[in-house]
């Protein structure tokens, strides 16, 4: 019987958008362990689901038996490869400093630091810091014809507007860091996102003309909505993993509401389940979407993964009562008011008295007026604390506050706001 290559899996999940030659990684994959390595430059003091679609195929290769080397950029963080517009902001020695320990940390997370091909954490920074300028431009840079430099397609996209040599010279130190870990650890194998197909070729190909040896690399795909935007943004901005940047429970509400087109490639590519559960999923969300099985395995399984699984339990439980299902005492502090902070809502100072309900609807951005808000009430479709509002000239008290100082405010099904007293 043929052992499974660890290739065909993540073909099937959706992961190889790019690779070099396709039989030679295949071949490499199948001869035994392969110690490969994948970079994250800390450019901000957490990662992202983008980056965790690497993470996570760095755990699937480990799972498979291959080796990881987890490479935090404290040198390429301090430049930033190339974006679509605009030069990065350089960030301070010190801030990069800090970012790289807390992106190391996020990162290891993920993967097993113990075992027969245990991952080891390195920093560019390590073998960039002492470099002298001639010797980065006689070892490296006279390996890079500037023509196939100015071929790359984010350099193409910067050449009218302008692009500095710092920049520029990005992919020359990334590969430098190719070539540094196949020298001193034998590492054979680099992947990415697509956007650093580039960089990681242009590495495998320093090693090549550098040793004579074969490099091999692979790049993940972006990963994008139905309508072929970019994913990895809530309405606060980017989907963090840190949940002092964002909340578990935003997290997981995050993955409630992907789209149905969107649940079987998502479930591969962020979850372990199996492929048999995956595809019944996809069934489901094909035949009955409005119960949208998918999407809540989705969010269950990746919350779980990157929060723990009592934030789940957490999240829907919120969830549940801010939806008039549950009971609002019931749910953890931090946990509510992480959940009113995005939906939105108001804040009052403490000691005042509080307002009268229409004005509260009105504050809190569900009633445009009070006239409407009156009308809301009269209605039947305001709640305070889940409790149906019937008096429009109601005026809470502190005794109605929940979790110590909020005011959980519903208009219909669907709309909640918060109000906070501080």
């Amino acid at each position: 019987m043929t052992t499974p290559n660890v290739l065909d899996e993540l073909e099937w999940r959706g992961l190889v958008a790019h690779s070099t030659d396709r039989d030679a990684l295949r071949a490499a994959l199948g001869e035994g362990s392969v110690k490969f390595y994948v970079g994250f430059d800390p450019t901000a003091p957490s990662i992202h689901m983008g980056n965790l679609v690497q993470i996570l195929t760095a755990r699937r290769l480990q799972d498979a038996g291959h080796t990881p080397y987890v490479l935090v950029g404290g040198a390429t963080g301090m430049i930033g490869d190339p974006r679509d517009s605009g030069e990065r902001t350089l960030n301070s020695l010190d801030t990069v400093k800090e970012w790289t320990e807390r992106v190391r940390q996020q990162v290891s997370h993920y993967v097993s630091f113990e075992g027969p091909n245990a991952a080891t954490t390195v920093n560019n920074y390590d073998w960039t810091a002492s470099l002298s300028t001639i010797d980065f431009l006689r070892d490296i840079g006279k390996h890079f014809p500037v023509n196939r430099m100015l071929a790359r397609d984010t350099v193409k996209r910067r050449l009218e507007s302008g692009i500095s040599y710092t920049e520029f010279s990005y992919v020359l130190l990334q590969s430098m860091d190719y070539l540094n870990l196949f020298r001193e650890h034998g590492v054979s194998l680099q992947f990415g996102g697509s956007d650093q197909w580039g960089n990681i070729t242009g590495g495998a190909e320093l090693v090549r003309r550098v040793t004579g040896q074969a490099a091999h690399g692979f790049a993940t795909p972006l990963i994008t909505k139905a309508d072929g935007t970019k994913y990895g943004k809530t309405e606060g901005g980017a989907l963090w993993l840190d949940p002092e940047m964002l909340s578990p429970y935003a997290f997981h509400q995050f993955w409630l509401n992907v789209e149905d087109e969107k649940v079987g490639e998502l479930l591969r590519i962020f979850t372990f389940l199996s492929r048999e559960e995956i595809e019944d999923l996809e069934q489901q969300t094909e035949e009955k979407p409005f119960l949208r099985a998918g999407q809540k395995r989705l969010a269950d399984e990746v919350t779980a993964l990157v929060h723990g699984a009592d934030e789940v339990e957490h999240a829907k439980a919120a969830a549940a009562a801010l939806f008039g299902g549950g009971d609002l005492a019931s749910i953890k502090p931090e946990t509510l008011a992480s959940a009113l902070r995005e939906a939105g809502g108001t804040t009052l100072p403490a000691g005042a008295e509080l307002p009268g309900i229409l004005d509260l609807l009105v504050s809190a951005g569900l009633a445009k007026s009070k006239g409407e808000a009156r009308r809301t009430v009269t209605e039947g479709g305001a709640y305070l604390n889940n409790e149906r509002v019937e008096d429009p000239d109601l005026h809470p008290g502190t005794s109605d506050l929940v979790a110590g100082s909020w005011l959980v405010l519903r208009r219909g099904k669907k709309r909640f706001a918060g109000v906070q007293v501080v």
